[in-house]
């Protein structure tokens, strides 16, 4: 039991807070990509993300993971873009500060996403069953490509009215 729900329930629950962020931080990019600022689903974004990693850590815990470690990074790049965007208001350096850790943390979610594909999806998991085969490679980069230029992109576009 996790917080009172059956541990099925909960990941359930984690899974779609996740989509959500997953989904609204697309949008959100896609935002900076073309300087619209979208402040609210902006703020979706942040805090559904903020709640995947936070609930991310109530799962059990046994050893130190590849996951735990993603959580950690993932917290850390958060507290920063939230503090770029509401402390800083994206003053100077503050506004690339912001692009780069909402790039980023998005670019984690997703991350876990495609892991997670590969781990959960039978004909993903077919394809590379231990997670370090080609097409999983494949795929990350790919993923990794996009979020890079997605970022540059951002970081020239992206310029709100204060």
């Amino acid at each position: 039991m996790i917080l009172g729900m059956s541990v099925s329930t909960f990941t359930t629950l984690h899974v779609l807070i996740s989509l959500i962020g997953i989904v609204t931080g697309l949008v959100a990019v896609w935002g900076m990509l073309t300087a619209n600022r979208m402040s609210s689903l902006t703020f979706v974004f942040l805090l559904t993300t903020v709640l995947t990693t936070l609930t991310g850590f109530l799962f059990p815990i046994t050893a130190f993971t590849p996951a735990l470690g993603v959580g950690i990074f993932s917290t850390v790049v958060l507290i920063i873009t939230l503090l770029a965007l509401y402390a800083f208001r994206l003053r100077g350096h503050w506004r690339w500060v912001y692009v780069g850790g909402a790039v980023l943390a998005l670019y984690l979610n997703v991350f876990v996403l495609v892991v997670q594909s590969f781990m959960k999806v039978t004909a993903l998991n077919a394809l590379a069953p231990n997670g370090n085969e080609p097409p999983f490679a494949i795929a990350q980069g790919v993923v990794l490509v996009i979020f890079i230029l997605a970022g540059l992109l951002s970081l020239r576009r992206f310029h709100p009215v204060a």
